[in-house]
C-alpha cells in the first residue's frame, strides 16, 4: 500500500515506486513535515530539532516546553496565529475582525481511489491498475470552528503525490478567508535554488533560476488568470542539479487565475516552498455549514536531475489530468486563417484555403476570429455570437458541409468571456461587464470582460455557443481569452473578495457543459496565446496555443521553457508565414516545421494558396513526416538535449518508453566562419543495442550515440535543422 499511517510513531507515510513523503502529528497535535525525497523506510523525526530559541520565537500556550516552537519547526500546512512567523498558507479574519487561529490535528482517513475536488480540475485515476490511494487529515480550530481538511493523492507508479484543501465553518458564526493556499514544503537545511517560469504576452515561460538567500522571493499572477508572465510552476533544486542529477521537488497548480508560488529562508537557514491562490483582492468568507475548496497541487521528487521531474509530470497530465476521446487520439493537422487572412475573409476564400489544405494532406480548417455579427475589426461585436451570413456568402452550415466534402474537419474561434462595448449584448446588458460603479472602466484589446461568476451571464454564453455549435459538423473550438481583469466589481456578489476566485469556478462549470454536451468536440485553449497555459485548463482543453509568437527562432525557447512542467502534447504550435508577423525574423521553412512539429498540435497559420510551389513540397513532406512521428510526440519521453539560450544549436528528443524508436531533432542557431562540428548527443536508448536511422541506414551502437552523440553537418548558415530517427535493431 501506498499510504500508512503508524498510530504508535503519530506518521504518515506516503510511498511512491522512487519516493517517500512523511508527516507527523506530534505530541501537542501540530502536524509536522518529517521528510520528502528518496524511497525509505522508518520514522525520520530525528530530523527535527529542538533548542530554547524563547527570545523571539513564541511558542502555544499550552507547550510548557521553551524549545518548541512553531516559527522553526517544520510545517505541513502553516498558519497565522500560533507562532510561526513565516509566510502562511492560511490566514483567517474572524467574526469580530481578529485575526488568527490554531490548527490541531482530529482525525484521518484513508482510502483507495483518488480524491476529486468539486467543481474544479483534480488529477484523475481511472483504473485500479493505478493503485492510487487517498489520505483525508482534518485539522481544526476550537475558538472559530474552522475546520480544514487536506487532501492528499497519490498516483504510485508515476512519482506523483497531490494536495488539495476543503476549508469548513462548522461554527456558528462568519469568518473570512484573506490567504488561502494549498501547500507548503519546509526544507530543515539545504542550499538551493529556485527555478521559475517567467515572460510576457508572445515570449513565455522562459526558465529562469537563482539561489535561494535570506528573505521571502516570489512569482505569481494578480492578473485574473495565471498568465503570460509567470506560470504557475516552481522547481526547488540543490545548487548542482542538471538535467541528468542532483534533487528536484516540483510544484504545479491546478488552477487557471491569479497564484502565488513563494521560497522563503528563514532566520535558521530552513527552506519554505508552497503555492496557492495568489491574496490580491481576495477576501472570501464563509457562512457557518459553508465550504471552500483551495485547488490542487501536484507534487514530484527527483534524485535524478530535472529530466525526471519533467517526465513525472508529462506522464500525469497526458494521462491523469487530460480527459475525452482526444486525450489519446493523434490531433488534426489544421490550417488557421487567421495569419492567412486575419478579419478579412469570405466563404469564398476559406474555400480556397480548404481546397489547397485538402490538397497538401491536412486535416482540418480553422475559421479565426471575425466570423460573427458585425466582427469586422477587434473594436466591436465580442459577445454577439451570431453567424454574419452576410460575410459568409451563405449559412455555416453550407461553408462546413463543403469543407467536410473536401475531406477536412471543421473548427471554429471564440473569446466567450469577453464583451465588446460596441455590441448588441452589451447594449442589452451592460451589468453584466465587469465594472466599478462610477469609475470608467479599464478596456484591454478594446473589450471588457463579462461577470463569469454570475449563472445568468453563464447560461446565456452556453446557449449562444450551443446555437453556433449545433448548425454544423463542428469539430474543434479555439477558446481565447485576450485581457486581463482590471476593475474587479460584480454587481451580483456580496463581498467583492469573492470576485476573482468565483470567476474561475464560473469558467470551469461553463466549460464542464461545453465537455458533457459535446464530447467528440475537441477544445484548444489560448489567452494571448500562452496567458493561461496551465493544468487547470488542460483538464478541459487537452491541447492550448502555447504563444502568440510564431517565430521558429523564439519558439525553440517558449518551447523549452514549457517542456519543464507540461507535456508536448498539450503544445498548440504551427508555421506561420515569413517574414514572422511578431519581429520580422526570417527563418527557412524547413527549420519552422521541425520546431512546430514538436507540439501535439501541429498546425499551420499562413496563406497556403499564395505560396510557390516548393513551398508546398515541403509542407507536403512535413505532413508526411509528422503522421509518422505524432505518436512519439503524444507519448513518447522527451529530452531537453541542449539549451536554446546557451548552445549554438537547440536539440530536443522523443524516444519511446521501451527504447525501440527515438527521433533527435537540432537547429543550428548560432554559425561561425569555417566552423567547429555540432554533435548532438541522445539519451533514453537501450545500451547494449544497436539502432538503424532510418533516413540513411546507418547503424549505430547505443552506448556510443549516448556518450559521443551524432554529428550535424557544420553548416555555413543559420537555422540548418536536421531530424534524426532512430529505430532498434533487433
Amino acid at each position: 500500500m501506498s499510504l500508512h499511517f503508524d498510530s504508535a510513531a503519530g506518521t504518515f507515510t506516503i510511498h511512491t515506486a522512487n519516493t517517500t513523503y512523511q508527516m507527523k502529528v506530534d505530541e501537542y497535535g501540530y502536524l509536522l513535515h518529517l521528510y520528502y525525497g528518496a524511497r525509505t523506510e522508518g520514522c525520520m523525526d530525528y530530523l527535527v530539532t529542538y533548542a530554547d530559541r524563547s527570545g523571539m520565537c513564541a511558542s502555544p500556550h499550552d507547550v510548557a516546553d521553551r524549545t518548541y516552537s512553531l516559527d522553526v519547526l517544520p510545517q505541513e500546512y502553516a498558519f497565522q496565529g500560533a507562532g510561526d512567523m513565516r509566510n502562511p498558507l492560511l490566514v483567517v479574519r474572524d467574526a469580530e475582525g481578529t485575526f488568527g487561529c490554531d490548527l490541531r490535528y482530529v482525525r484521518h482517513e484513508i482510502r483507495d481511489g483518488k480524491y476529486g475536488l468539486p467543481g474544479f480540475p483534480a488529477v484523475y485515476s481511472e483504473s485500479a491498475d493505478d493503485d492510487a490511494q487517498s489520505l483525508s487529515v482534518v485539522l481544526a480550530d476550537k475558538r472559530t470552528g474552522l475546520e480544514v481538511e487536506l487532501l492528499y493523492g497519490v498516483l504510485p507508479k508515476l512519482d506523483i503525490v497531490t494536495r488539495a484543501a476543503i476549508i469548513r465553518n462548522t461554527g456558528s458564526k462568519k469568518f473570512v478567508l484573506k490567504r488561502a493556499q494549498t501547500a507548503c514544503l519546509d526544507m530543515v537545511h539545504g542550499d538551493f535554488d529556485v527555478i521559475t517560469f517567467d515572460g510576457r504576452h508572445a515570449m513565455e515561460r522562459r526558465p529562469s533560476r537563482r539561489a535561494v538567500t535570506h528573505g521571502s522571493f516570489s512569482v505569481g499572477s494578480r492578473r485574473g488568470m495565471s498568465s503570460n508572465q509567470y506560470n504557475p510552476v516552481m522547481i526547488l533544486t540543490d545548487r548542482d542539479t542538471t538535467e541528468t542529477a542532483g534533487r528536484a521537488w516540483s510544484m504545479s497548480f491546478v488552477y487557471s487565475g491569479g497564484f502565488l508560488a513563494e521560497v522563503e529562508k528563514d532566520q535558521y537557514e530552513q527552506v519554505r516552498m508552497q503555492m496557492g491562490l495568489s491574496d490580491e483582492q481576495f477576501s472570501y468568507p464563509l457562512e457557518p455549514g459553508e465550504q471552500f475548496v483551495v485547488p490542487e497541487v501536484i507534487m514530484t521528487y527527483s534524485g535524478a536531475g530535472l529530466e525526471k521531474i519533467s517526465h513525472n509530470l508529462h506522464r500525469c497530465i497526458r494521462k491523469h489530468v487530460c480527459r475525452g476521446p482526444w486525450r489519446d487520439r493523434p490531433r488534426p493537422i489544421l490550417l488557421n486563417s487567421w495569419e492567412a487572412a486575419y478579419f478579412d475573409f469570405t466563404g469564398d476564400s476559406l474555400c480556397r484555403l480548404a481546397d489547397k489544405a485538402a490538397e497538401l494532406g491536412l486535416d482540418m480548417l480553422v475559421m479565426d476570429d471575425g466570423w460573427f455579427g458585425n466582427r469586422c475589426d477587434d473594436l466591436r461585436a465580442l459577445g454577439d455570437w451570431t453567424v454574419n451570413e452576410e460575410k459568409l456568402g451563405g449559412s455555416l452550415k453550407q461553408l462546413v458541409d463543403y469543407v467536410n466534402a473536401e475531406g477536412l474537419k471543421f473548427g471554429i474561434w471564440v473569446e466567450p468571456e469577453m464583451v465588446s462595448e460596441d455590441s448588441d449584448l452589451y447594449r442589452a446588458h451592460p451589468d453584466w461587464a465587469l465594472a466599478i460603479p462610477g469609475k470608467d472602466p479599464a478596456l484591454g484589446r478594446d473589450q471588457l470582460v463579462l461577470d463569469m461568476s454570475r449563472a445568468d451571464v453563464r447560461e446565456n454564453i452556453f446557449e449562444q455557443l450551443c446555437a453556433v455549435l449545433d448548425q454544423a459538423n463542428i469539430e474543434y473550438l479555439k477558446w481565447d481569452y485576450n485581457r486581463s481583469i482590471v476593475d474587479v466589481y460584480s454587481r451580483f456578489a456580496t463581498d467583492q473578495g469573492k470576485v476573482l476566485y468565483d470567476y474561475i469556478a464560473g469558467l470551469y462549470e461553463l466549460l464542464e457543459r461545453l465537455v458533457e454536451r459535446y464530447p467528440n468536440l475537441l477544445i484548444e485553449g489560448c489567452s494571448a496565446g500562452g496567458g493561461r497555459f496551465d493544468v487547470g485548463m488542460l483538464y478541459y482543453t487537452p491541447q492550448i496555443w502555447t504563444s502568440d509568437n510564431t517565430d521558429a527562432h523564439d519558439r525553440m525557447t517558449i518551447q523549452y521553457g514549457t517542456s519543464f512542467g507540461y507535456p508536448c502534447s498539450a503544445v498548440g504550435a504551427h508555421v506561420s508565414a515569413c517574414p514572422n508577423e511578431i519581429n520580422g525574423r526570417e527563418v527557412p521553412l524547413s527549420a519552422r516545421g521541425l520546431v512546430a512539429m514538436a507540439g501535439g498540435g501541429f498546425g499551420y497559420e499562413l496563406d497556403l494558396v499564395e505560396l510557390p510551389e516548393r513551398a508546398w513540397e515541403i509542407i507536403t513532406h512535413q505532413i508526411e513526416t509528422y503522421r509518422e512521428i505524432e505518436h512519439l510526440v503524444r507519448e513518447g519521453l522527451y529530452y531537453r538535449l541542449s539549451s536554446p539560450k546557451k548552445d549554438p544549436v537547440c536539440a530536443w528528443e522523443f524516444a519511446a518508453e521501451d527504447g525501440s524508436e527515438a527521433i533527435v531533432c537540432a537547429v543550428v542557431i548560432e554559425v561561425e566562419g569555417y566552423g567547429v562540428a555540432d554533435y548532438v548527443v541522445p539519451r533514453g536508448l537501450t545500451p547494449g543495442a544497436m539502432y538503424r536511422e532510418v533516413n540513411s541506414d546507418k547503424v549505430y551502437p547505443a552506448d556510443a550515440l549516448m556518450d559521443m552523440g551524432v554529428p550535424l553537418p557544420i553548416s555555413s548558415a543559420p537555422y540548418m535543422s536536421r531530424m534524426y530517427r532512430f529505430e532498434r535493431i533487433g
